[in-house]
């Protein structure tokens, strides 16, 4: 977690200086919300509602489970939200 520290920490500092404030941000690293949320303290002029974070992979993983659980193939399993 150090390290995703130092990276959404320089990200953001980045960010700040060098963006314009209606710049979207998408933050795909896992644990995406927590770096993102990072990434968000460090650009204080970028808009909240402009950081977004991807989670495709902890959806991915639950529905892995899911199919597991149920003896059912991955493509059976619908509308999983994360």
């Amino acid at each position: 977690m150090e390290k995703n520290v130092m990276i959404f920490r320089t990200m953001g500092k980045a960010l700040e200086k060098h963006v314009k404030p209606e710049c979207k941000v998408l933050v795909v690293g896992n644990p995406a919300h927590t770096n993102a949320w990072i990434c968000a303290q460090y650009a204080p002029s970028l808009p909240k509602h402009n950081i977004f974070a991807l989670t495709r992979l902890d959806q991915n993983r639950a529905t892995g489970q899911i199919a597991h659980h149920f003896s059912l193939s991955v493509n059976d399993v619908r509308n999983v939200v994360v």
